[in-house]
C-alpha cells in the first residue's frame, strides 16, 4: 500500500523523498515534519555537523490547502553542512563502514562515492518519511515514541510508567534516558569516550500504543508484522541486533513463565496481563503495545585510527578520521521511531484499505469491535 525513496549524498546538496499510496485528506504541513527532524539532531555526543545543519523539509508535491490530495509527496531536505569532506580521493576503508564491500560490489576506486551514500545522513529523509506515517497514525490513536536503555556498558533502570510519561522523560534527556541517574552516568561514558578518541553504542526500545488486533498476517513470511518490523529497523545503519519484546530474555525461561496467559476482560474477551511477546503474537499485532528493542555498534569512525589497506597501493594504512558523532544511539532511536511508524501505517492501510482518510475511518470502528482487542 505504502513505499517511499530516498535519494542524495551526505555532501551533496540536498536529500530527497517521494512517499507513494498516502491516502488523501490527511492534514499535513511541513512543521509536523520539521519537529522529527529537530529531535533526530539532538543527543549528547553527536558530531559539530550537528550544530550546522538546520533540517527542515520542503513539501515540494501532493499536498494541497494543507492536506494529502493521494499523489505522491515530494520532499527536500537541504544539505546546510555540506561543505567538502576531507581529502580528496578516498583509497583506505575504515573498518565497520561500507567503504570496502560497495567499492567491491560496484566496482568503484574512490570508496568516498559509497560512503556519501551508505552515509547516516541519509537517516534524515527516512525521519521525514516517517513523520507523516505519525501523522497518518495519530488519526487514528496510534503513537510511536522511544527511549534509551543502555550506552556504552551504563544500563539504566527503567521505572514502571506508562508509555506515554516515559517518552515524556525521554525527551527531556539528552541522552533520550528516562533514568536520571543512568543519563548523567551515560553522558560520563560518552566523554570518557570522546576523550580516548573513541566511540560507543547502545540500546534503545521503540514502542507503539493503541495498536489494533490484526495489523500483519501469519499466512506467508513477509507479511508477518514482527519481520516486517525487525527488517525496517535492522536497515538503520550501525543497528545490528533487532528483538521483538525481551525476546533474548524469554529464550533464557520455560514456556510457562514466558507466554502471556488470558483472562475474561469482563465484555466478553479477553484481556492479558503481562506483554512478554511484545505485541505481537504469530506476525500478528495482538492489541497490546508493540515494543522494539535494537543494538546499536559503536560509530565505525574514530578519532583513534584502525589498521586497514590502502588499496591503491595495497600497502598496510590507517584510516583517516571525518567528522562523526561519538554516540548517535539517541538519534538512532528517533530514526527507529520514523521506520516502526512507516511499517505500521503500511499494515493499517493494507488491514483497513480505501483511497481517503474518510474512507479509512468509516472501517476502523469495525477493526476495534472484535472483542479480544482488551489489553
Amino acid at each position: 500500500m505504502l513505499r517511499f525513496l530516498t535519494a542524495g549524498e551526505s555532501h551533496g546538496p540536498c536529500l530527497m523523498a517521494i512517499v507513494e499510496g498516502m491516502p488523501a485528506g490527511l492534514p499535513l504541513t511541513e512543521e509536523d515534519i520539521n519537529a522529527d527532524l529537530r529531535r533526530r539532531q539532538v543527543g549528547y555526543g553527536r558530531s559539530e555537523r550537528m550544530r550546522i545543519e538546520r533540517d527542515r523539509a520542503d513539501i515540494l508535491g501532493g499536498i494541497a490547502e494543507g492536506r494529502t490530495i493521494g499523489a505522491p509527496i515530494a520532499l527536500r531536505i537541504e544539505n546546510v553542512g555540506r561543505s567538502s569532506p576531507v581529502g580528496g580521493r578516498m583509497t583506505v576503508p575504515r573498518p565497520g563502514h561500507a567503504d570496502l564491500a560497495g567499492a567491491v560490489k560496484y566496482g568503484l576506486d574512490d570508496l568516498r562515492l559509497v560512503a556519501e551514500r551508505a552515509s547516516a545522513r541519509e537517516t534524515a529523509a527516512r525521519v521525514a518519511v516517517g513523520a507523516i506515517a505519525k501523522r497518518l497514525l495519530a488519526e487514528f490513536g496510534i503513537a510511536v515514541g522511544s527511549y534509551v536503555v543502555e550506552i556504552g556498558g551504563v544500563v539504566a533502570e527503567i521505572p514502571e510508567l506508562p508509555w506515554a510519561r516515559l517518552w515524556e522523560l525521554a525527551e527531556a534527556s539528552d541522552v533520550r534516558c528516562p533514568d536520571p541517574e543512568a543519563a548523567e552516568a551515560m553522558r560520563r561514558r560518552i566523554d570518557q569516550a570522546r576523550a580516548a578518541g573513541d566511540s560507543v553504542g547502545g540500546v534503545f526500545v521503540v514502542a507503539a500504543t493503541g495498536v489494533p488486533v490484526g495489523l500483519g498476517s501469519h499466512v506467508h513470511w513477509d507479511r508477518r508484522l514482527d519481520g516486517r518490523l525487525t527488517q525496517a529497523v535492522m536497515s538503520i545503519p550501525a543497528v545490528k541486533g533487532v528483538e521483538i519484546g525481551p525476546a533474548f530474555e524469554n529464550a533464557r525461561r520455560t514456556g510457562t513463565e514466558v507466554h502471556d496467559e488470558f483472562f475474561p476482560d469482563g465484555k466478553g474477551g479477553v484481556m492479558r496481563r503481562t506483554n512478554r511477546a511484545g505485541g505481537i503474537e504469530g506476525g500478528i499485532s495482538n492489541g497490546q503495545p508493540i515494543v522494539v528493542r535494537a543494538a546499536m555498534k559503536p560509530i565505525p569512525t574514530t578519532i583513534t585510527p584502525l589498521r586497514s589497506v590502502d588499496l591503491a597501493t595495497g600497502e598496510p594504512a590507517t584510516t583517516r578520521y571525518q567528522r562523526s558523532d561519538v554516540c548517535a544511539v539517541p538519534a538512532a532511536a528517533v530514526v527507529a521511531e520514523a521506520m516502526v511508524a512507516w511499517v505500521l501505517a503500511d499494515a493499517l492501510l493494507e488491514k483497513l484499505g480505501g483511497d481517503s482518510i474518510e474512507e479509512i475511518k468509516a472501517r476502523w470502528n469495525e477493526l476495534l469491535d472484535w472483542p479480544g482487542t482488551s489489553s
